[in-house]
């Protein structure tokens, strides 16, 4: 599975790709920022994303995209531009058809690391040792953007489990109502 890891952001929007499967080394394909002038105006630096992220998928063709969940925060101003980059991203991927799944920060520190309060040198360190890197990726946000595609490569198989799990379950409950 080849996913691209989006932690999203109007300054500096962090993309990795990551190829693999659940319980096998995973490859690091590629990894960047995104990034726009803080003085642009809104609609540029949305424009600016957008293109940037449309050059992520032509060039590595993911079959999935994984989005940072945007979360709430004391500071409403880099929460909306958090929430509008990500719109951004979902938004490129569903264009083309390209399933997007979305992972809140403690649940990829989680998968990554083993601890939902992991700091950054903590993310970095271990996505560096889980892709065998020679050091962690520079700036944060784009070693972030690696850890979500790990976060999803890792647990897609058991989302997927679950949700066929569900869908069972309620085929089967409406199959005995009608009965």
């Amino acid at each position: 599975m080849r996913v691209l890891g989006v932690d999203p952001g109007l300054t500096r929007c962090g993309v990795g790709v990551v190829e693999g499967v659940a319980g096998r080394p995973l490859t690091m394909i590629g990894v960047g920022v995104v990034r726009t002038p803080a003085d642009a105006e809104l609609g540029q630096r949305l424009v600016a994303v957008e293109q940037g992220i449309e050059q992520w998928l032509d060039e590595h063709r993911p079959e999935c995209v994984a989005v940072e969940r945007v979360f709430s925060q004391h500071n409403v101003r880099t929460v909306m531009g958090t929430a509008q980059a990500s719109a951004v991203a979902m938004l490129c991927a569903a264009r083309r058809g390209i399933p997007v799944a979305l992972h809140t920060p403690s649940e990829v520190k989680a998968a990554v690391t083993g601890s939902g309060r992991a700091d950054k040198a903590q993310i970095g360190a271990m996505v560096t040792r889980l892709l065998r890197l020679d050091a962690p990726p520079k700036p944060a946000d784009a070693a972030d953007a690696l850890a979500l595609a790990i976060c999803h490569i890792w647990r897609a198989p058991a989302q997927n489990r679950l949700q066929q799990a569900v869908a069972l379950h309620a085929a089967t409950a409406r199959k005995g109502r009608t009965a």
